[in-house]
C-alpha cells in the first residue's frame, strides 16, 4: 500500500513537471514573438511602409519632413538589397494613385528595385490606375518602361493577359505607343488576334509610317492568324523595340550581386519547378537562362487545365510523356528556358511552333543587343564566365535543332564590326558557321569585309579557326540545299524556320562568291605564314568540301581552287599535304566527269565552263610531270624559272627534284626503301628506284603507307608500261 501510495505521488510529481515546463515554453514563445513585434514595430523601414500605406489623399509634400524621411528609408533599403513583394506591392500603390503628387510617383517608381518576384495584382491594379487620366504622359511611359524590365519577375501573367484588351487601348497615344506594343508582344496568345485589333494597328501603320514595333506586333499576329493579316511582312527587321536606358538597371545589378543571384547562375540553367527569382535585367549583365516557369500562376493554371486540358511543359519529365501530350503543351512564361531544357528542344523541333520561335528570336535578340552590343556597365568582358556559358548553351541548341537563329545572325552581323577576334573566339566562330546563306549582293558588306581585317591582323590560331569555320559554313550551306531544294530546282528553302527563300542561281551566286573569297584569304594567308602545314591542313579541309559539291550535295557547281592553295600544296614539305591534294584532284576528276556524262544524256544538267576543265587539266599535267615524269620546270609545265637561274641553283638534274622520290615530302620513304631494297649498297643512288621493277615495289611501297588519295591519283590518272630496257614506264595522261 505505502509503495502504491509513493508510485502515486512520484506520478503527480512528473505530470507537474512537465506542466510547469510546457507554460514556461509557452511563455517563452510568447516572449519572443512581442520582442519580434516590438523589433518590428521599432524597424523604420516597416514604419515607412505603414505610412505610405495609410498616408490620405491631398496630404500636403512640400516641407513634408514625414515624407521625406519614410522615402528616404524606402530607397536605401530598395538600392542595399531590394524590396520585398509586400513592399512593392504598397509603393506601388502609393505612387499610381498619385495620393501625394507627380513628383513623389516619379521618384517611388524609381526606386522600385525587387529583391525577388513583383507581385501580378500589383501590377494590375496600376495599369488600372492609367485609364484615370491624372497622371502626366512622361510618368505613364516611366512606369511601363518600369512593368517591361522586371516582367520576367512577375510571379504569373494570366491576370495581366486577362486586361489584354485594356492595355491594348493605349495603343492610340503616339508617346506610349512603342512602349505598349511592346508590352503587348510579351502578352500576346492566339486567342488575343482579333480583327478590330490587327485593324487599328493598320490604322496606326498608315498614321504613323512602318514603324518597327507595329511591324513587330503584326508578325506575331501574322504567325497566330495568317488569315487576319494580310500585310507583307520583311523577313528581316531591324530591332523592332529600343533599348531604353532605364534607371533600374545598374541598381538591380548591384541588387542581384549583393543578393548571391550571380553565383546561382549555374544553377539556373538546371530546369526544375521551384519558383525562382528570374530579372529581366539578367540578360544584360547576368547572361542566364531563365528556369521552366508556367505562364500561369497555380490557380489558374489548375482551372485552366480542367477547361483546355493545357499540360505546362515544366511538368514533363520524360519524351514520352512529350509525344502523349504534344498538342495540348502551355508554353513557359520566359521563352529564354527553352533553351536549356532538352524536351523544349524536342518540342522545337518536332512541332515547330511559329509563335514560339519568334518570341524565342525576340528574346535572345534583346539579350544580344543589350550584352554585347549595348552594354554599358564594362561589357562581355567583366562577365566573361557568364557570357561564355550564355552563348556555349545557346550553341548546343543549335546543334540540336541543326540550324541557327535569326537573331544570331542579326548579332553577328553587327558584332563582326566590334570584335577583336579573341573575345569568346571558340563561341563567335561556332555562332558564325550556322548563319543561313546570305545574298550575294549582300554578303561581302555583311561577312566578307569585317572577317577579311580580321584574318589578316590576327594570329596563325585565329586564321585556323576561322578557315574551319567557314568550312563548317559551308557545308551546312550544302547540307540545307540537299534537304530543303525542291524538285523543280526552282526555289529552295533554306532554313525550315524562317521564310528565306531564293532561286538555285542565286544560292549558287552565294556559294560561289563564299569559295573565292575562302581562296583569296586561303592564298594571302599561306603567304603571310610561309606556307604552315597547320593552315594548309584546314585549307584542305575547305577543298576537300569544295570538290565534291556536285556528286555528294547535288549542287551544279564545280570550283576550282586558286593557284595560292593548288601550288603550296605540291610543294608542302609533309607527305600528307600532297596525298591530300591528289585526293581532292581525284574528286575533281569524278565530279567533272560525272557532270560531263550527265550534260550529255540529259537537257538539264548544268553546263560546265570550258574555264574549269583548262584549270583541272593544267594542274593535273603539272602534278603528273612533277611528281612522275621528272620534267619539272620545263616549258608550259605551269612554273617556270630562267635558265640561269636554274643554273645557279647547282642542282643537276632539277627537272626531277619534285619527283616522288626526290621530292622533300618523300625522300624519307625513298631511303628507306633504299636501304631495305640494297641493304648491302653503301653508296646510295636513289635513281635506281626509277628502274622497272623497283619502282612499282617503291609505289606499292607508298600506297602501304596508307596515302590512299596518292594511290587512287596515280590509278585514275596515269597509265603507264614498262620497258624492255628496265626504264621506268611511260607514263601517259587518261
Amino acid at each position: 500500500m505505502a509503495a502504491t501510495q509513493n508510485l502515486s505521488d512520484s506520478d503527480q510529481s512528473s505530470v507537474s513537471d512537465q506542466s510547469v515546463s510546457s507554460r514556461s515554453g509557452n511563455r517563452s514563445i510568447r516572449v519572443a514573438e512581442k520582442e519580434r513585434r516590438k523589433n518590428e514595430a521599432e524597424d523604420p523601414f516597416v514604419l515607412a511602409l505603414k505610412y505610405f500605406s495609410d498616408v490620405e489623399a491631398g496630404t500636403p509634400v512640400h516641407g513634408n519632413d514625414e515624407l521625406e524621411k519614410n522615402l528616404v528609408q524606402v530607397e536605401k533599403v530598395a538600392y542595399s538589397q531590394g524590396l520585398p513583394p509586400e513592399a512593392v506591392s504598397i509603393m506601388l500603390e502609393f505612387a499610381m494613385s498619385l495620393r501625394m503628387g507627380t513628383s513623389a510617383c516619379v521618384r517611388v517608381l524609381k526606386c522600385l528595385i525587387p529583391a525577388s518576384v513583383v507581385p501580378q495584382e500589383a501590377v494590375v491594379r496600376a495599369v488600372v490606375w492609367l485609364s484615370v487620366g491624372k497622371m502626366p504622359i512622361s510618368t505613364q511611359v516611366l512606369f511601363i518602361k518600369w512593368v517591361l524590365t522586371v516582367f520576367d519577375m512577375i510571379d504569373a501573367k494570366d491576370q495581366l493577359r486577362a486586361i489584354y484588351g485594356f492595355i491594348f487601348n493605349f495603343v492610340t497615344d503616339e508617346n506610349l505607343c512603342p512602349f505598349i506594343c511592346h508590352l503587348l508582344y510579351l502578352l500576346t496568345r492566339k486567342e488575343s488576334v482579333r480583327v478590330f485589333r490587327v485593324r487599328k494597328l493598320l490604322e496606326l501603320q498608315s498614321k504613323l509610317g512602318r514603324q518597327p514595333f507595329l511591324l513587330h506586333l503584326l508578325s506575331l499576329y501574322k504567325v497566330f492568324c495568317p488569315e487576319l493579316v494580310t500585310l507583307s511582312i520583311p523577313s528581316r527587321m531591324k530591332s523592332g523595340f529600343k533599348n531604353h536606358i532605364s534607371p533600374w538597371k545598374s541598381a538591380l545589378i548591384a541588387v542581384q550581386k549583393r543578393n548571391g543571384l550571380q553565383g546561382a547562375s549555374s544553377n539556373s540553367l538546371v530546369f526544375t519547378n521551384k519558383d525562382k527569382t528570374n530579372p529581366r535585367k539578367r540578360k544584360h549583365c547576368h547572361l542566364e537562362f531563365p528556369g521552366l516557369i508556367p505562364a500561369l500562376n497555380k490557380e489558374a493554371q489548375s482551372e485552366q487545365s480542367s477547361s483546355r486540358r493545357v499540360v505546362p511543359l515544366v511538368q514533363l519529365h520524360s519524351f514520352a510523356q512529350l509525344l502523349e501530350n504534344m498538342h495540348r503543351i502551355e508554353l513557359p512564361a520566359q521563352m529564354g528556358s527553352l533553351l536549356g531544357s532538352s524536351l523544349a528542344l524536342q518540342y522545337l523541333d518536332c512541332v515547330q511552333d511559329e509563335s514560339a520561335l519568334l518570341r524565342l528570336n525576340f528574346w535572345l535578340g534583346y539579350a544580344f543587343h543589350e550584352e554585347f552590343l549595348f552594354c554599358g556597365d564594362g561589357g562581355p568582358s567583366q562577365t566573361s564566365e557568364e557570357a561564355l556559358q550564355f552563348l556555349n548553351k545557346l550553341l548546343s541548341a543549335q546543334h540540336f535543332l541543326q540550324e541557327g537563329f535569326s537573331s544570331s545572325e542579326v548579332f553577328l552581323y553587327k558584332f563582326l564590326n566590334v570584335w577583336d577576334g579573341s573575345l569568346l573566339r571558340p563561341q563567335i566562330l561556332g555562332l558564325l558557321s550556322n548563319i543561313p546563306v546570305v545574298p550575294s549582293s549582300q554578303i561581302r558588306r555583311l561577312l566578307f569585309e569585317p572577317l577579311m581585317q580580321l584574318f589578316f591582323t590576327s594570329s596563325l590560331f585565329f586564321k585556323c579557326g576561322l578557315m574551319e569555320c567557314l568550312n563548317n559554313m559551308l557545308l551546312k550551306w550544302l547540307t540545307w540545299h540537299s534537304i530543303y531544294a525542291l524538285e523543280d530546282d526552282l526555289d529552295i528553302s533554306l532554313n525550315s524556320h524562317t521564310s528565306i527563300n531564293m532561286t538555285l542561281s542565286g544560292f549558287k551566286d552565294s556559294v560561289m562568291e563564299l569559295i573565292h573569297f575562302v581562296g583569296r584569304l586561303a592564298s594571302v594567308g599561306l603567304q603571310l605564314e610561309g606556307c604552315h602545314s597547320l593552315l594548309l591542313s584546314f585549307v584542305l579541309d575547305f577543298y576537300e568540301t569544295v570538290c565534291d559539291t556536285f556528286l555528294k550535295y547535288g549542287l551544279p557547281l564545280i570550283v576550282m581552287p586558286p593557284a595560292g592553295v593548288f601550288y603550296p600544296a605540291l610543294f608542302a614539305t609533309d607527305a600528307v599535304s600532297v596525298d591530300r591534294l591528289a585526293y581532292i584532284m581525284h574528286r575533281y576528276k569524278v565530279n567533272l566527269t560525272s557532270a560531263k556524262s550527265q550534260e550529255k544524256v540529259t537537257e538539264q544538267a548544268f553546263h560546265i565552263s570550258r574555264q574549269t576543265f583548262r584549270e583541272f587539266n593544267h594542274y593535273v599535267v603539272v602534278m603528273v610531270n612533277c611528281l612522275w615524269n621528272s620534267r619539272m620546270f620545263h616549258p608550259g609545265m605551269g612554273v617556270q624559272l630562267g635558265e640561269e637561274l636554274l643554273l645557279k641553283s647547282n642542282v643537276s638534274q632539277y627537272g626531277s627534284s619534285f619527283d616522288l622520290v626526290h621530292h622533300p615530302a618523300f625522300m624519307s620513304y625513298a631511303v628507306n626503301f633504299h636501304q631495305k631494297c640494297w641493304p648491302g649498297k653503301k653508296d646510295m643512288d636513289l635513281n635506281s628506284i626509277k628502274h622497272s621493277k623497283p619502282w612499282s615495289w617503291y609505289l606499292e611501297y607508298l600506297f602501304t603507307q596508307g596515302y590512299d588519295g596518292l594511290k587512287h591519283f596515280v590509278q585514275s590518272n596515269i597509265s603507264w608500261q614498262l620497258k624492255a630496257d628496265d626504264g621506268q614506264g611511260d607514263a601517259q595522261q587518261r
